[in-house]
């Protein structure tokens, strides 16, 4: 894209303050320690876990467009202890006590991504106001009482998962209906492209280079190749997320799954004063097309959710990044849920991809044989969990894990392919419309969808 395009990104990248002008290309051969493929979030924070570790490792990161291009500098901004996998699933793989202390890490990364970016001077609007559940139907509420008395049984009390009533939900935000919900502390709502953009600037600042508008178009052991000359390197990561299916030879490893955005103009007080979110609390219902929003730092609501398709091969496109349809829609739900804001304009509208494994799994893995590296598969919950996997791929590659980083469910573990097409396409968006008929269903008659129950149960969550 031309720079000048980059600001049309999002919400985000036209608020970012600062010039998105691309740093140089990679100008030829380049021998390094460690390569890593995509300047987001996970890159990023690999590069900042290994040059805190050793700052003479030789690190060098490229990225097709610009750091923050993709997901990092699009999403949310919701820097949650959020995992798409069960805590029932990952006892599977590393046993009760590996699945808790898992989830104790995540907890513990959100507020560790606000320490981060407080000594390193960025200014990503980090407030750690928790994160709001609305039930809006007795379904939805049913959900929420289990999902809640689950975390119990895990040994998570009050203190991470709290039942609230509807009064206790109006005196966070006055969602419309609501009939209770849940809050947790263990979310925080950031400005998404400040932070990457900022963590750019903390790696170089410790050595690393950063080579944008480069794209990989081979990765093999120990070469990465683009146009501008082949990278030889110890170690490789793989750090695409839901541009994986781009890299030669992966196109099913990862379904790229659109999700889509929009942010109103900024609110004035009394339209606050009637909404809430004083703690700039991220909100959510407990539908099962899932929608996700926050208050900005600059009095906006930025509001997003799922329902646009997953395109045939894994194709990803500027052109899908905006949908009328799909946009309509999020803006539709936002107004339903506060309808005070029936009359206020929205400013942006966008999207971005999002990494789906095919078991809904992430993973992070290091073959210290082919020196190949990758973490990614976030389902959308990528903010505080790339923390957290770039960490841990920084002490896999080193060969140093003090923390035992290494046993964690989600590490060394590959999920299975993607089915061929056109298998692929059927699959994706026929959850995307089971998703949304059981919400309809769940509307309208109040029970919880068996259909929606059901796939749940048969990917383990």
């Amino acid at each position: 894209m031309p720079p000048s395009d980059y600001r049309g990104l999002s919400l985000w990248h036209d608020t970012v303050g600062e010039e998105l002008t691309p740093r140089p290309a990679l100008a030829g051969d380049l021998d390094a320690d460690v390569a890593i493929i995509g300047a987001g979030y996970t890159g990023l924070w690999t590069a900042y876990h290994l040059a805190l570790a050793d700052p003479g490792t030789r690190i060098v990161v490229i990225d097709k467009e610009i750091a923050g291009y993709g997901a990092s500098g699009r999403n949310g901004g919701w820097c949650s202890a959020l995992f798409p996998t069960s805590l029932r699933r990952m006892a599977l793989d590393r046993g009760r006590a590996g699945a808790v202390r898992m989830q104790h890490l995540l907890n513990a990364t959100v507020p560790e991504v606000g320490r981060v970016a407080a000594a390193e001077g960025i200014d990503c609007h980090f407030d750690q106001g928790g994160s709001l559940s609305a039930a809006r139907n007795p379904a939805q509420l049913e959900r929420i009482r289990a999902h809640v008395a689950d975390y119990q049984a895990w040994g998570f009390g009050a203190d991470d998962h709290r039942l609230l009533d509807a009064g206790e939900v109006h005196e966070i935000a006055a969602v419309d209906g609501a009939l209770g919900g849940s809050w947790t502390p263990h979310c925080a709502a950031i400005h998404p492209a400040r932070l990457v953009r900022g963590l750019a600037r903390a790696v170089e600042r410790r050595g690393v280079t950063i080579h944008e508008q480069t794209a990989a178009t081979d990765v093999h052991s120990r070469h990465v190749v683009t146009r501008h000359g082949t990278i030889r390197a110890d170690h490789i990561v793989l750090a695409t997320e839901g541009y994986t299916a781009t890299i030669a030879g992966r196109r099913r490893a990862l379904a790229p799954v659109y999700s889509l955005m929009t942010a109103t103009e900024p609110l004035p007080e009394e339209v606050w004063d009637q909404i809430g979110l004083r703690d700039r609390t991220t909100f959510a219902d407990n539908r099962h097309l899932v929608i996700y929003g926050q208050r900005t730092r600059d009095g906006r609501i930025a509001f997003g959710g799922r329902g646009a398709p997953y395109h045939y091969a894994s194709r990803v496109s500027p052109a899908y990044e905006r949908d009328d349809r799909v946009h309509a829609t999020l803006q539709r739900v936002l107004v339903d849920l506060f309808p005070v804001l029936r009359d206020v304009a929205f400013t942006h509208s966008w999207g971005g991809s999002l990494g789906v494994p095919r078991d809904w799994y992430p993973s992070v893995r290091h073959d210290r044989r082919t020196g190949l590296a990758f973490a990614g598969g976030y389902v959308g919950d990528g903010v505080a969990t790339s923390a957290l996997a770039g960490r841990t791929l920084a002490a896999l590659i080193r060969d140093d894990d003090p923390d035992d980083l290494a046993s964690l469910p989600w590490a060394g573990r590959t999920s299975r392919s993607w089915e061929p097409e056109p298998l692929r396409w059927l699959g994706v968006n026929a959850v995307t419309a089971l998703m949304g008929a059981a919400d309809r269903s769940e509307q309208r008659s109040g029970r919880p969808s068996r259909a929606a129950a059901a796939f749940w149960t048969a990917i383990g969550q």
